[in-house]
């Protein structure tokens, strides 16, 4: 099981948690933790740990909301590095979770706990937050799941923003919000585990509700532990096995990278792609992130 990663130790142990949990539904099989960046063990550690215990068959699991760069790019460079050093390898590839009828099914029951007494849904503006992602075809995803969550929820309106890398960023999230005059604004952070990015939400949230205090603001938290993400891994596990994933090529950037290089459809790229994290946020001028988003690196 693959996870984003985070220098956040909270981030870290959710997931870690989250992993031992899965693997005590189920000990017909190892499950192994792992993440792509920022904090270890790495991918390639979790497969030298599985390859020193003996197995030669793995089922690789992203444990992310949305198919960016990360999906498509990172692990398959990572899973075909690993059959270099292991040729007799055979991996099976699990797809992210995307706009699952079960994660729309959980967020609405949250809402609906929510008390809509003293305000009104129409006189709530629904502020919904995605992390954001170098990958237009993934950003574009995060739209599709704000529109899908606000239909038929008597909201005023969804606004959708980002904590980093594209836009409109969270302070114009809560600006747009606003202008609909709302008595109450409601935060959905759409992330599976707590982190150094779920932590940045609440603390702008609790900047905002200290500058605005005549509108109610609320702030959810993430996904966290739930039947429904046991059930979503539990699904992806077992359609890989079976040979169903599929992958979104359609908008993908790195399907268009050039027209003479093959694309297959389960998105097994051979580019050479040193990734690391700089400080400078690379998209915080919006005139260069616009010129830059199409780019692959």
């Amino acid at each position: 099981m693959i996870g984003h990663g985070t220098r956040d130790l909270d981030g870290k142990q959710a997931f870690l948690d989250f992993v031992e949990a899965y693997q005590a539904l189920d000990t017909s099989r190892p499950v192994i933790p792992c993440f792509l960046e920022l904090t270890e063990p790495l991918i390639q550690e979790g497969i030298k740990e599985c390859v020193a215990a003996g197995f030669t068959e793995m089922t690789a699991l992203p444990i992310l909301l949305f198919a960016a760069r990360h999906t498509k790019f990172d692990v398959t460079n990572a899973l075909d590095h690993a059959k270099q050093h292991y040729p007799g390898l055979k991996f099976h590839y699990g797809r992210h979770f995307g706009n699952t009828p079960l994660l729309l099914d959980l967020w609405r029951s949250r809402l609906a706990q929510l008390d809509t007494v003293t305000i009104p849904p129409e006189d709530t503006v629904l502020l919904i937050v995605g992390r954001g992602s170098s990958d237009p075809d993934a950003n574009s995803d995060v739209y599709k799941f704000s529109r899908l969550l606000w239909e038929g929820s008597h909201y005023r309106t969804v606004e959708t923003c980002f904590i980093g890398i594209t836009h409109p960023r969270l302070e114009e999230g809560f600006e747009r919000a606003r202008l609909y005059q709302p008595k109450r604004i409601i935060v959905l952070p759409h992330f599976l585990f707590t982190g150094a990015l779920v932590k940045k939400i609440f603390e702008i949230s609790a900047q905002q509700q200290g500058q605005y205090p005549d509108i109610e603001l609320i702030n959810l938290p993430e996904i966290g532990f739930t039947s429904e993400l046991f059930s979503i891994v539990r699904e992806r596990e077992i359609e890989s096995q079976l040979g169903q994933t599929q992958m979104n090529c359609e908008m993908c950037k790195f399907r268009l990278v050039s027209a003479s290089e093959n694309h297959s459809h389960d998105h097994h790229h051979h580019h050479d792609h040193p990734h690391s994290h700089e400080p400078e946020d690379p998209y915080a001028n919006v005139d260069k992130y616009h010129r830059k988003i199409w780019q692959v690196p």
